[in-house]
């Protein structure tokens, strides 16, 4: 965000629709009749599917006036009618309130670090009003930061239970995102479809390669010379979710599986966090299992 720009006026718009003459104008021209200033825009068009995708970014001044519920609500009705017109799929977020994020664990601690610094430093800009975590191993990391610490033991006989009680934690903190952060857990449909593709799962392989248990074991058997990480939203298919983001870094017979197992963290950690701004900036849009993502 650039010093012209103010959280208390900026949005963010994200449209998705079937491609179509006059989209770009549409959507320029109905923000200009509200009084917005629009700061970027990028759109994709998917040939293939017919799809249209774009994100805009906007200042609209009436949002700092003295009735912000009202300019609100005008900025709502206008969106709504564009999209309306077009069948337009949208989301729009208003930067005055961030993201509410929890972090799920298990006793696996770089990501939960590298989460925790990177929004200490302000390059996350969310609220994280909670930790989950099935052990409690990680409650000195929570204190560390200030950061309240739950932890819900979880087996194959009390899942449901344990799940249900879970999301009502997640509804009372009134969480956005949930961030899978090394969780060595399997969310059920149940809970998943409650977060519909705003879960974020880090897995320590290059997907489609390895997915499921011990992935830096299957490298090291394979003899692979590249290992790698990829973020994704969750789905009820184990590994199988939409891509945010990934990279990879070289290796060699020289390593062994500890060696993975460290030089694969530092990509985690990286790639997750990526990913996780990426969706807190409302930069991604998923479409039949793919991901559409604005990095400009």
């Amino acid at each position: 965000m650039s010093a012209s720009e103010s959280p208390s006026s900026t949005a963010t718009l994200l449209v998705a629709c079937d491609d179509c003459p006059g989209l770009v104008a549409a959507l320029a021209q109905a923000l200009y009749n509200q009084g917005a200033n629009i700061f970027h825009a990028e759109q994709h068009t998917d040939s293939v599917a017919g799809r249209f995708f774009q994100r805009i970014h906007f200042e609209d001044p009436e949002l700092e006036g003295p009735d912000r519920e009202a300019a609100e609500s005008r900025l709502l009705a206008t969106v709504r009618a564009v999209g309306a017109r077009y069948g337009m799929k949208w989301q729009l977020r208003f930067e005055e309130r961030p993201m509410r994020m929890a972090i799920f664990v298990s006793k696996t601690d770089h990501c939960l670090y590298d989460l925790l610094l990177r929004h200490r430093s302000g390059e996350l800009l969310c609220e994280i009003p909670l930790i989950v975590s099935n052990h409690e191993s990680l409650r000195p990391v929570a204190e560390q930061f200030g950061v309240p610490f739950q932890v819900f033991p979880i087996d194959s006989k009390n899942k449901a239970e344990v799940e249900a009680r879970e999301l009502e934690v997640l509804a009372e903190n009134e969480v956005d995102l949930v961030v899978m952060a090394r969780y060595m857990q399997i969310l059920t449909e149940n809970f998943i479809g409650q977060f519909k593709e705003r879960i974020i799962n880090i897995h320590h392989s290059f997907l489609p390669a390895f997915a499921g248990g011990r992935p830096y074991h299957q490298a090291f058997d394979r003899g692979v010379k590249l290992i790698g990480a990829t973020a994704h939203y969750a789905t009820g298919d184990l590994d199988e979710g939409p891509i945010i983001e990934q990279d990879v870094i070289h290796v060699s017979h020289r390593e062994s599986v500890a060696d993975l197992v460290r030089l694969g963290k530092d990509v985690e950690r990286t790639v997750l966090s990526r990913a996780v701004r990426l969706h807190l900036e409302s930069r991604i849009f998923v479409h039949n299992n793919r991901t559409v993502v604005f990095t400009g």
